[in-house]
């Protein structure tokens, strides 16, 4: 697999580079960077030819470009759901009416979405879902009655793509269906934070009582493809960007290792070069991903790399501070709010990296059950 960057690439990346030296400090809130974005031109560029994005790029030229942002300190995309997420499914499921309804406010930076899959007793295990969905005379809109959980960007987003049973007395992936929900619905749609044990509410749980749906993608009933078609869009081209932010809090934990004198330990040291090893190795995998080398189970191979080798360095940044990583800042006062450090946050944050976005038990029965071959677990098993 040759999978270089040349000097069309190398010009894109420093016209990206250039960009976001010049507006990245110009930023004020996410909503309006999102659109900074869009009028410039810099989302939906992995569209391909599709007429609904912006400029156009190759593959190496959207992996130049993920990782430029990355390590341009840009804040968290808030329109990364429906820019990377929503927009590849449409290309391949939607109606043409749809494709034109959705993508365009979504190149434009001017609607976000998010995500309603998991629910309380079906998490990792999608197929339980019990959110309902009963198509309305019209024939083509349907009320929602169900709960959502751990929703990324809920309060901020203008839409949700919901996966629902619109078969009564269905089980498990049949009879379900893909939802575009509208999320200004009072009365009919709640979201209550989730508060972490980082102090912080990145997830929300989500209540629909006869919410409104606007369409289905796909056909009524086959939500199960279209969902799993999305999810495989969920690790493409960002987890290369991923991996830049996980390079630079590993050379943090490798600083703060010096500094305390922690790198002296000979044990530590072998820690910190596995983690950069470790590293290395998820790079060039995914890249072969990306190049058509990866195989069916690609997906869940690189969600266990990752998962486990960012919570083994959270576990390092705590272990390289020594006692002072249980402990406050040194300026910190007692009538301030406590803030976290940034090695304190990645440990706490990175205990969830094995459980969401499919659980490393999900991801090692994906691989056993679709990929070695092996007997399917029992449902209902312990």
């Amino acid at each position: 697999m040759d999978f270089g960057f040349g000097q069309e690439d190398q010009a894109f990346r420093d016209e990206a580079r250039s960009w976001l030296a010049e507006n990245v400090g110009g930023v004020t809130d996410r909503r309006s960077w999102e659109r900074t974005l869009g009028a410039a031109g810099w989302i939906g560029i992995g569209w391909e030819a599709s007429g609904y994005g912006n400029r156009r790029a190759t593959l190496t030229q959207q992996v130049a470009w993920a990782e430029e942002y990355a390590r341009s300190a840009a804040p968290p995309r808030s329109g990364h759901i429906g820019e990377n997420l929503l927009a590849p499914t449409l290309l391949a499921h939607g109606t043409d009416e749809q494709k034109s309804r959705f993508l365009p406010p979504i190149a434009a930076g001017e609607e976000l979405w998010c995500q309603g899959y998991s629910e309380p007793g079906a998490g990792s295990d999608l197929a339980g879902i019990r959110t309902t969905a009963v198509r309305q005379p019209d024939g083509r809109t349907h009320r929602v009655t169900g709960q959502k959980v751990w929703t990324s960007l809920a309060r901020e987003a203008d839409w949700c793509f919901v996966l629902a049973r619109t078969e009564p007395g269905s089980k498990r992936h049949h009879g379900l269906s893909f939802l575009l929900v509208p999320m200004d619905q009072p009365g009919r749609i709640e979201v209550r934070p989730i508060r972490q044990m980082t102090g912080t509410s990145d997830f929300n749980e989500v209540f629909f009582d006869g919410a409104h749906a606007e369409c289905v993608v796909g056909r009524e009933g086959d939500g199960w493809r279209v969902a799993m078609s999305l999810l495989g869009f969920e690790r493409g081209v960002s987890t290369l960007a991923q991996q830049i932010g996980f390079a630079e809090e590993l050379r943090d934990v490798v600083r703060t290792a010096v500094e305390t004198g922690a790198a002296r330990d000979p044990v530590v040291r072998e820690r910190l070069v596995r983690q950069w090893a470790e590293l290395r190795t998820m790079r060039w995998n995914a890249l072969r991903t990306l190049g058509g080398s990866g195989g069916p189970g690609a997906p869940s191979v690189a969600k266990l790399l990752w998962a486990g080798w960012h919570q083994r360095l959270g576990e390092l940044a705590v272990l390289v501070r020594g006692a002072a990583a249980s402990v406050a800042p040194a300026d910190w006062s007692a009538s301030s709010p406590y803030e976290l450090d940034a090695a304190q946050h990645l440990f706490l944050f990175s205990r969830a990296d094995t459980i969401y976005g499919g659980s490393d038990q999900i991801q090692r029965t994906i691989i056993a059950e679709r990929v070695l071959g092996l007997p399917r677990e029992p449902k209902g098993a312990v």
